[in-house]
Parts: structure tokens; C-alpha cells; sequence
């Protein structure tokens, strides 16, 4: 019995003493006392000495007076989706001896602790101030209309993934001060996934079904399921970071709906792609018929080539032909009248009645013509009335010559 009372006030002042409580000075002779008491067998005097001791101590430990301090709670770490509105809350309470002037102050606390915090928000002397960005201020305001009140907590709306940062609520009220930080990690939701296969639907063959969604923070996880026709077959291979359903010896048995979802912290999304099941395609007939069309495009190739050389060989047989001289053909006769014709119609000459025309190469003179006989009579002394002017034939194509005759 005398033992259990011994265990009990050790217990009972190590207790004390594990909350903070220390005994005052002046009570050290009491300790020495009870300490004196248990060493003549721990009476019961001792033991109601003691326990009115370590109740004093609490009382007086009790009455401490407690400084500025932050009393909101919850988690360290919010997880929200853009868009949403979150609230971080900073609830304070002043001691009874801090009288100096209120000073709330909300700052970004910067990852690099060589680098100063970003002040963004305070209230001070009853004024609130902003420091943040415009596009910031008009999404982020203190809840209460007077933080002074104990309530210094701010809510952020319409949430984009710039405002993700730890944010510092500082509470200065002298000689107190207490502050809180909270990070604040604002994530995109998965977009609406798209469903796909990969390769044929064969009977035998292997099946691989995709699911990929094009936003949203990581980490993502993808699920597939069977919405009809039973489970997901026992053989089937499923990757949840790429969203591959690989389904091996694919069969009858395994048509029906598949659902893909895809999740992260704070959202998810799903597709759906119903798998087919077809008969193996006749693989010797393909390539029997793949053989036959790759021959008869190379007939129809070679055919086409020796078209060309054909027309070719016939087009060069035909410009040497129209090329060819004759070595037996007779040589074009010369008349000088035909070169001295087509000299005048080269010059625009026109024949006119009562002119004649004569060559400078040939002095003979046309038939009837009257020049030649009016200067043989003029040389004999006598005179002849001229005789009726006679023109020149027209001139006429030769064919035969190229030049008018």
C-alpha cells in the first residue's frame, strides 16, 4: 500500500512536469519535506501535503497569460480545382497585454528563402491595402468587412494555376504577433477523354483499346471498365498511367460497352467504345490477289512503254521521209521571167496595159510588143502608127517552182 502511494505522487508530479508546470522555488522545502516523509514510511500526511502542492502549481501555471495567437485550423495543403473558390482561413485571438496598434498582413511566401516574401494584402490603422496585381485583387478580398474583428481570413475566386504559391497570414499586435501558412495548389480537371482501338478486331488477334485525355494536371489515372457483358476478361493487361487496355486471343465472349475513366485530385472524366468481334480475314487470298494486281500493273506498264516507243519511232520515220531528197528527181528549170515576176511582186509592182516588161538577163521582148518595133522602124527613117499594146500574161503559182511564174 505504503509502494502504490509512492507510484502515484511520482506519477502525478511527473505529469506536471511533462506539461510545462513547474513547481516555484519557494516550495522546494516542501518537496524536501515530503521527501524527509517518505523515507519514514510515507504517512498519510505526506501524501495530502503533496497532492496540495501540485494542485497549487496548476493553478498558478494556469494563469498565465497567453500572448497574441492564430486559432484557425485545418490542412496545411488545399487541393482545388480552376475556377472554384477556396478560403483560407486566419481567425486570431490577442492577449490580454498586447495593446499596440493591429497590423494583418497576407504575403506570398517565396519557394527561395534568399528571396523576400510578395506582400499582397494588408490591413493596418483600419485601412485596407492591396499590393497584388489587378487581375489578383478583383479575385482575392478579406472575408469580414472589418478584419479587425478577430477575422482575418481572404477568399480567392474564379481560381487559375497562377494563384498556387503558400500563402502567410501574419497577425501583429504588440508585443504579440502569430502568423499561419497554408499552400494553396490549384489543379485543371481532366478534359473529356477520347476512346479509340488500335488495330484490327479480329477473332485470335490481339486488341488494344486506348483512352487519352488531352488536359489536365498530373498525375492522371486511367481506369477501364466493362459496363455490359460481364467483367474485363482475366487476360486483359490494363495501364493505368497510359490508358492501355491490351486484350490478348480476343474472342466473341469479349464484345460489349467499355467505359474509360480518367481522375486526378480534383476532378474526372469518362468515354465509352463498344468492341466488335470479325471473323479473320482469308490472309492467302489477299496475298494471291495482292500477286495477280502487282502483274497486271506491270503489263500495264510495259504495254504503256512500248506505246510510247512506237510513237516515237513513227514520228521520226515521218519527219525523214518528208526530209528526203530524191537523187533521181530533175533539177527545177530556169526561168529568168519567173525570177524577175516574183522580184515585182516582191516590190508591189502591178502590170499596167501598154507597158512592157523586159528581163535584164534575156533582152528579148514580149510577144507584141510595141517598143521594139517602133525603134527598128525609127532606125530605117521611116514612122509606123503603133500597133495595139499587148500586156503581159498574169502571173500564176508554180507549185513546181515555190514562186509565182
Amino acid at each position: 500500500m505504503r509502494e502504490n502511494r509512492h507510484l502515484f505522487k511520482s506519477f502525478f508530479c511527473q505529469a506536471t512536469m511533462a506539461k510545462g508546470m513547474a513547481l516555484p522555488v519557494e516550495y522546494f522545502p516542501a518537496l524536501r519535506l515530503s521527501k524527509d516523509l517518505n523515507m519514514k514510511k510515507h504517512n498519510t500526511r505526506s501524501m495530502m501535503l503533496w497532492i496540495v502542492v501540485c494542485a497549487i502549481t496548476v493553478y498558478l501555471k494556469s494563469g498565465v497569460t497567453v500572448a497574441m495567437q492564430v486559432t484557425s485550423t485545418g490542412p496545411q495543403t488545399i487541393q482545388k480545382a480552376q475556377g472554384e473558390k477556396v478560403t483560407i482561413g486566419c481567425t486570431y485571438t490577442p492577449g490580454s497585454s498586447d495593446t499596440g496598434e493591429l497590423d494583418i498582413e497576407w504575403s506570398n511566401v517565396s519557394p527561395d528563402m534568399t528571396q523576400k516574401d510578395q506582400l499582397i494584402l494588408s490591413f493596418s490603422g483600419g485601412t485596407k491595402y492591396a499590393y497584388g496585381s489587378p487581375e489578383q485583387m478583383k479575385r482575392l478580398d478579406f472575408i469580414a468587412s472589418d478584419p479587425s474583428q478577430g477575422d482575418a481570413s481572404i477568399s480567392i475566386t474564379n481560381l487559375q494555376v497562377s494563384d498556387t504559391a503558400t500563402y502567410q497570414c501574419k497577425v501583429k499586435k504588440a508585443p504579440g504577433v502569430d502568423m499561419r501558412k497554408v499552400t494553396l495548389v490549384v489543379m485543371v480537371r481532366p478534359s473529356v477523354p477520347k476512346c479509340w482501338v488500335e488495330g484490327s478486331e479480329e477473332i485470335g488477334g490481339t486488341v488494344s483499346l486506348r483512352c487519352k485525355s488531352s488536359q489536365g494536371s498530373t498525375p492522371m489515372n486511367y481506369v477501364w471498365k466493362r459496363e455490359s457483358g460481364g467483367a474485363i476478361p482475366a487476360t486483359a493487361i490494363q495501364n493505368s498511367q497510359t490508358g492501355e487496355l491490351l486484350i490478348r486471343n480476343h474472342s466473341a465472349s469479349f464484345m460489349g460497352n467499355y467505359v474509360c475513366e480518367v481522375t486526378n485530385a480534383v476532378g474526372s472524366e469518362m468515354c465509352k467504345y463498344t468492341l466488335q468481334a470479325v471473323k479473320p480475314t482469308n490472309k492467302v487470298g489477299v496475298i494471291v490477289g495482292a500477286v495477280i494486281g502487282a502483274l497486271l500493273l506491270l503489263l500495264l506498264l510495259l504495254l504503256l512503254i512500248w506505246l510510247l516507243v512506237c510513237l516515237c519511232h513513227k514520228r521520226r520515220y515521218e519527219k525523214e521521209v518528208a526530209n528526203e531528197i530524191r537523187e533521181d528527181a530533175p533539177a527545177p528549170e530556169s526561168r529568168p521571167t519567173s525570177r524577175n515576176s516574183s522580184f515585182r511582186s516582191v516590190l508591189g509592182y502591178r502590170s499596167h496595159p501598154g507597158v512592157a516588161y523586159s528581163s535584164v538577163m534575156n533582152s528579148r521582148a514580149w510577144p507584141g510588143s510595141a517598143r521594139s518595133s517602133t525603134n527598128t522602124d525609127r532606125s530605117k527613117g521611116t514612122q509606123k502608127p503603133p500597133a495595139s499594146v499587148q500586156g503581159p500574161p498574169p502571173l500564176k503559182y508554180d507549185h513546181k517552182y515555190g514562186y509565182p511564174v
